[in-house]
């Protein structure tokens, strides 16, 4: 019995001074996972946002680690952390541009591109934008601005010279161009619709000798005229609402861009219809009086 409690203790203190090594090694392990965890985390680099052309152009994808620097010769480089793709917010002033952008934090960005002579701190900044909740109190807005606060200078974005300006330039020749469209659109319009009333002439005077007054003749050339513009606007528009999205599939395809190109609002559909309608009834009535004014025994003559 004795030799059996002096076996049992041994084999206790055996395995327990087994088990004292095993402990050690555990809790070292543990320790050193711990401080490669810790250090990795510490030395993971800050994350950036990618463009959508850009990532596509150099094979790029979520969780890549890329290298950035403020020249081609690479000085300053720094690494990043892709943490998201985003589509850049499409811009008619660089159509056909492959937008290259990046996103970094501020820091981020102050630390990569800052001047080595410079101190920390001491960047400044040269323009910010400011939405206000109420828009249309940005012109009052920046004249506050401008009073109280001398040497900065606020204006609205629709005023500030450049895109905005360039846009409504734009804007004007593309009134002037419609306006030259409509105007010789309405003259070629009031000549069809000249030959295709002298062709129904002698319809018209056998109305006349049957004895319809002529602004009884005048008033169903109207309805016909509205009519017949009415439902070439409404071919238009569907043929317009039809070719809308092929248009911009084939122009956001051919510049790799998410710009809309063409647009049909209801705005411009009831502009078209409220310039269609009227010309195309006011064509037909000028038309149809030039020949009213015949007598009726001259249109009705073969």
């Amino acid at each position: 019995m004795e030799t059996h409690r002096d076996d049992e203790s041994f084999v206790t203190f055996g395995s327990f001074v087994a088990f004292v090594p095993f402990a050690f090694v555990s809790f070292a392990f543990l320790v050193t996972s711990l401080t490669v965890s810790l250090a990795a985390q510490a030395s993971d680099p800050p994350s950036i946002l990618l463009s959508r052309q850009l990532a596509e152009a150099e094979g790029l994808r979520v969780g890549d680690v890329v290298d950035l620097a403020t020249n081609a010769a690479g000085a300053n480089v720094r690494p990043f952390r892709i943490a998201g793709i985003y589509e850049p917010t499409p811009d008619p002033m660089q159509l056909g541009v492959l937008p290259r952008e990046v996103r970094l934090h501020l820091p981020d960005l102050l630390a990569l591109t800052r001047d080595p002579a410079t101190p920390a701190g001491t960047e400044h900044v040269e323009a910010i934008n400011v939405a206000l909740a109420s828009p249309d109190e940005a012109r009052q807005f920046s004249r506050d601005v401008n009073a109280r606060m001398p040497g900065i200078v606020a204006r609205p974005t629709a005023e500030a010279s450049g895109p905005a300006s360039t846009f409504v330039v734009l804007e004007r020749f593309h009134l002037a161009i419609a306006l030259v469209t409509i105007i010789a659109a309405t003259v070629f319009l009031l000549a069809l619709t000249i030959m295709l009333v002298d062709e129904r002439r002698e319809t018209v005077g056998v109305l006349r000798l049957i004895g319809l007054p002529v602004h009884r003749i005048l008033t169903q050339v109207f309805l016909e005229g509205v009519f017949i513009a009415g439902a070439g606007a409404l071919f238009g528009l569907v043929l317009a609402l039809g070719s809308e999205r092929l248009i911009n599939t084939f122009f956001q395809w051919r510049y790799n861009t998410a710009l809309i190109f063409v647009r049909i609002t209801p705005d411009v559909a009831a502009t078209c219809l409220a310039i269609a309608v009227p010309l195309g009834a006011v064509a037909t009535v000028a038309a149809s009086w030039a020949l009213l004014r015949r007598n009726g025994l001259r249109l009705a003559r073969r």
